[in-house]
């Protein structure tokens, strides 16, 4: 039996107790080890050289698609002839609006966004803003040339023949054959419907004259555009949530830097008086839902208790209301607001009764890794280097991915005025378009612009090309956090496996963990973050099969859809955990990705019990530290919108919607403290690691003596007593 050390506190009794616990020998003793290996050697060579290669063809996609996408595609509309609207430097640069000669040939908006829609269309300054015909126009051209002046700004260009018969006008599509007051949207041309006591208008009109001799329903306007009404009015909001921001954005910061300052000061506290602290976010939190609960049943029955109230109105009765205060107005939101707060209490007063004495372990666990971090304060800035690369990450996929969207050429296509016309919608050149027969087959037929694309062999696997560019991103983003992780893991491991602690601790932990998971494990970590790619990668695929198949009526289809999400999400997190601490392993061992993984694994098997309490009480405590925050910089917000705070009253903006600044702090403040607790996560993860391979290493002799600290030691030794009494 080893020699054991007497007790940090003199309780000599239960140090002799603890020591017979030890029935097992420490296993893979290595009297050199001192923390995480210094002298390693490149691992997962293969892995980094496909990443290597991968990340070159990723820059040659760009390039690629750089040569062959334009952005203007994108930003401009393109009339019939393949010519961008307001577009500077060409005879369009005043007119950046897309008018349809006549949109009741238009199906649906998505036609008209796709240009698809089969009517000629034309650059304008501005969108007609009354009703006309050409035959009116004609008529009234003889008495008033201002009529002809305001219509021809809507006809081709260079045409100037007002006298030209109307079946000809119409026939070689020199003009509208009608025009309806319209307003631009996403730079075309749309009608301008108004709703006034509940039957649509434009204009204040129900009916008009379609210039064919027919009188037409403000209805066929509609159910030619069906849908633009609500993208209207999805506009309408947009516009005013702009204007919230627009006016409130210095005080959204303000609550962000207030977030950050609030977590820096609770990390630091946290360090000297995390029990305390601790407890306080327990019935901090516990508080805060009970006062949600009384405001909620005290809303609940003001509203039961008015005559003549809406207390008796449902949420599906009202339905969808941009006007988020409307919803305040109906007891069954506050019920459904308490039922849910009082399961929530319900749920955290379980856990606490049930798990005390692991959330005591737990305490413990965090002050360790506030020490660990107070010695290393540079690892709570490091989420800015990962939130840089990330940022990187997406902006390169993004500028890809238009980029690709916006490669091809022009593609004409015949469009006819008749139905039964054999050359519509077949390909065209507009330069040969005269010498052929189509408009002798079909009068009236013209080569105009459908669509961008191509024929050649880049164009057909656009898709294919989309979908390389979508996983590379994935596996970039996977590889940035695991990156991240590892260097905390190695900054951490540092820490603990000083033998004297501060002392052993090497200079510049976090920059030399950096260095050794670049150079020597780019390729273990790129092997992870691939095998991870490719679960997100399926889900993805997942997700789109199950929103087409969401109109379908097959139900075995849909069931299998949805076991499959269930399987890879729990397939997902599954991954991602063994990756976290694998990357540990990798820290401080420097073996290959696979032999850490299985390390990792049995490690934590061996150590079931406590992976499945104490790390997960950890969580959820850091958890209840970041709503806290966020929860208070969010109720200081409300206040301060709301004009409750009578001290400031006059500094508060003029809003639209109140709620669009309070929910940008709320959830800025959760991202905010979620970076600064992910490294206090990271580093409980690597302790509590480094903690289960220092018991299986040493057992506490002065050959052999633990790593851990002498809290953590005492920690041990009360489990371990705890466990003598109860098998006594």
């Amino acid at each position: 039996m080893p020699e054991c050390r007497d007790s940090a506190d003199g309780d000599n009794v239960f140090t002799q107790k603890c020591c017979t616990l030890q029935p097992r020998e420490p296993r893979n003793f290595d009297p050199s080890f001192r923390g995480p290996i210094h002298n390693r050697a490149c691992t997962d060579v293969l892995c980094c050289v496909i990443f290597v290669i991968v990340i070159l063809g990723y820059i040659a996609l760009g390039t690629v698609a750089w040569i062959h996408g334009d952005t203007r595609k994108v930003v401009y509309p393109t009339d019939s002839h393949g010519q961008f609207c307001g577009q500077q430097g060409t005879p369009n640069a005043n007119k950046a609006i897309l008018f349809y000669f006549n949109i009741l040939q238009c199906a649906n908006p998505a036609v008209l966004i796709n240009l698809q829609c089969p009517t000629t269309q034309l650059c304008v300054s501005k969108c007609p803003d009354r009703f006309a015909t050409y035959l009116d126009m004609q008529y009234n051209y003889r008495y008033n040339n201002s009529y002809w002046e305001y219509y021809r700004q809507f006809c081709k260009p260079g045409f100037d023949n007002p006298r030209k018969s109307v079946a000809h006008v119409l026939r070689d599509e020199d003009c509208p054959s009608m025009i309806v007051p319209s307003r631009p949207f996403l730079q075309r041309c749309f009608p301008d419907f108004i709703t006034r006591n509940g039957t649509l208008t434009v204009a204040n009109k129900t009916d008009f004259k379609d210039g064919l001799g027919k009188t037409r329903s403000v209805i066929d306007l509609r159910d030619a555009a069906n849908g633009i009404t609500s993208l209207l009015d999805a506009k309408e909001v947009g516009m005013k949530i702009f204007e919230d921001y627009a006016s409130s954005w210095y005080w959204i910061l303000l609550g962000l830097v207030i977030t950050m300052v609030v977590s820096l000061a609770f990390i630091l506290l946290l360090r000297f008086t995390a029990g305390v602290l601790l407890w306080l976010i327990i019935f901090g939190v516990l508080a805060v839902v009970g006062y949600g609960i009384w405001h909620c049943y005290w809303e609940f029955s003001t509203l039961r208790g008015k005559p003549h109230s809406d207390g008796d109105v449902t949420i599906s009765d009202i339905g969808f209301q941009t006007d988020f205060r409307v919803y305040l107005q109906l007891s069954q939101t506050w019920l459904i607001m308490m039922i849910s707060l009082s399961v929530i209490e319900a749920v955290i007063i379980v856990i606490l009764i049930f798990l005390r004495r692991r959330v005591r372990i737990a305490i413990a666990l965090l002050k360790e890794g506030s020490r660990a971090i107070g010695y290393i304060m540079s690892t709570l800035f490091y989420p800015i280097i990962t939130f840089v690369l990330l940022a990187i990450c997406i902006a390169y996929w993004a500028v890809i991915a238009v980029f690709l969207a916006s490669s091809g050429d022009a593609v004409y296509k015949v469009m006819s005025t008749q139905d039964k016309c054999m050359y519509a919608n077949l390909s065209c050149d507009p330069e040969k378009f005269s010498q052929t027969n189509v408009t002798m087959v079909c009068p009236g037929s013209q080569c105009t612009f459908a669509f961008y694309g191509g024929e050649s062999l880049f164009h057909h696997y656009i898709i294919v090309l989309q979908l390389c560019n979508l996983l590379v991103f994935l596996w970039l983003v996977n590889f940035t956090i695991a990156l991240g992780q590892c260097t905390l893991a190695g900054a951490f491991a540092s820490y603990y496996w000083a033998l004297r602690k501060p002392q052993d601790i090497p200079s510049c932990p976090l920059f030399s963990s950096f260095s050794r998971a670049v150079r020597y494990h780019t390729g273990s970590l790129a092997f992870g973050s691939l095998i991870l790619a490719f679960v997100q990668m399926f889900r993805i695929v997942l997700e789109y099969l199950d929103h087409k198949l969401k109109g379908a009526h097959n139900a075995f289809a849909r069931f299998l859809i949805c076991c499959l999400k269930c399987c890879f999400w729990c397939l997902e997190h599954f991954i991602k955990f063994m990756n976290r601490n694998s990357y540990i392993m990798m820290a401080i061992y420097g073996k290959s990705f696979c032999t850490s993984a299985k390390d990792a694994f049995f490690l934590l098997m061996r150590n079931v019990v406590r992976v499945a309490v104490l790390d997960k009480v950890t969580d959820f405590l850091l958890f209840l530290g970041k709503v806290l925050i966020s929860g208070s910089v969010g109720v200081l917000a409300f206040f301060f919108f709301t004009r409750k705070i009578p001290v400031i009253q006059e500094e508060v903006p003029s809003l639209n919607y109140y709620w669009v600044p309070l929910l940008t702090v709320i959830f800025g403040s959760y991202l905010i403290a979620h970076g600064f607790f992910n490294v206090y996560a990271m580093c409980v993860d690597t302790l509590f690691l480094c903690f289960c391979e220092d018991l299986e290493r040493n057992d506490g002799s002065p050959l052999k003596p633990f790593y851990m600290s002498p809290q953590l030691h005492r920690i041990l030794r009360r489990e371990q007593g705890s466990k003598l009494y109860a098998s006594s």
